[in-house]
């Protein structure tokens, strides 16, 4: 079959345009005019996003992202809980797409008691009401897609708040670059024959492994291992060097391909630490299954994070697609939910 056959037969909700037209996000979010009320002008010693899943993975990009240019203390929260330590001082970003996420309602409530300095991102659901009737700012996202499907909106909001709060620089002129290399690769990789098609090819009958590197690309190796789970409705799994080079290189020296049929997903970088990148080849020539590596040829790196991030969720796509599954569906998450209500 070719890739519209897959498409009509196995993406009845349509997420193929949806990921074509994902740069369209990215402009809403970024015209969208946020309200910081009461929070702009205030100055914060730290910050705290709480959400899971997609909203938690933007926060995730966030830290290799600004990597260098934040100046305070940077949390990602994904509990019930929030961190003892907030307070009055700290911006507590709190990011549920639907607005209904039990672990981040729980937070928002506690930062509420706390007198933490609050901004809601959300569809609307009970995070917003309780917004709402507590006088917190929101930024209202555009409705209508998937959690995971939505991370041009949630983290191009988060980002767009940091601005708004003067706790960063000016990121105008990146997020047009980063708008216009994703409506570029919506077409690319959208077409017959393309790379995102053959990689996902490549992945069939195997457990994708993925490495990269703490701090500069963690979070592209994160989001690509649970758009497998979600997408492709496969098992993956992720791990980070140099920390796994102290402890899973271990694991590979009693390997066989007959109990774990893995292949490496190396995520690479030209800006890595010169040991991190000898890390990342002797870590290679010492696991004996096949690899893939994935490196991004852009000129600047907040556009390869984002160009890595993009082709990921094309692969677990099609991955998806090839393995005869609906990318859309995520039957055990909504049992779970069911259970738990």
């Amino acid at each position: 079959m070719n890739i519209k056959e897959y498409v009509l037969k196995y993406d009845p909700q349509n997420q193929f345009n949806v990921l074509i037209n994902t740069y369209q996000q990215i402009e809403n979010a970024w015209n969208n005019k946020i309200d910081t009320g009461s929070l702009k002008g205030k100055k914060f010693n730290s910050i705290i996003v709480t959400g899971l899943g997609g909203s938690a993975i933007s926060a995730d990009l966030m830290t290799n992202f600004l990597a260098g240019e934040l100046n305070i203390p940077f949390i990602v929260n994904r509990n019930y809980n929030l961190p003892s330590f907030a307070d009055g001082n700290t911006l507590l970003i709190v990011s549920s797409y639907s607005g209904n996420t039990e672990e981040t309602i729980s937070v928002l409530n506690q930062g509420i008691k706390k007198n933490c300095s609050i901004i809601c991102i959300t569809t609307g659901g009970k995070i917003g009401k309780t917004a709402a009737d507590n006088n917190i700012p929101v930024v209202a996202v555009m409705p209508g897609f998937q959690p995971r499907y939505s991370l041009g909106l949630s983290f191009f909001s988060q980002l767009k708040v940091l601005q708004e709060l003067n706790i960063i620089s000016s990121q105008d002129s990146i997020v047009q670059k980063i708008i216009s290399l994703w409506k570029e690769k919506g077409l690319e990789l959208s077409r017959e024959k393309n790379k995102a098609f053959d990689l996902a090819l490549q992945l069939i009958g195997f457990i994708p492994v993925i490495y990269s590197a703490a701090d500069v690309t963690s979070s592209v190796g994160y989001r690509l291992k649970c758009q497998f789970n979600e997408n492709s409705k496969l098992h993956a799994f992720h791990n980070v060097i140099p920390e796994l080079n102290h402890n899973e290189i271990i694991g590979w020296e009693s390997f066989l391909e007959k109990q774990f049929n893995a292949k490496l997903i190396l995520i690479v970088d030209k800006i890595y630490h010169p040991q991190i990148k000898k890390r990342f080849d002797i870590t290679s020539s010492l696991v004996s299954c096949e690899k893939i590596i994935l490196e991004s040829n852009e000129t600047d790196f907040k556009s390869r994070i984002m160009d890595l991030i993009y082709l990921g969720d094309w692969i677990t796509y099609y991955l998806a697609l090839l393995r005869g599954y609906d990318p859309t569906e995520i039957e055990n998450i909504n049992t779970l939910k069911e259970k738990l209500a």
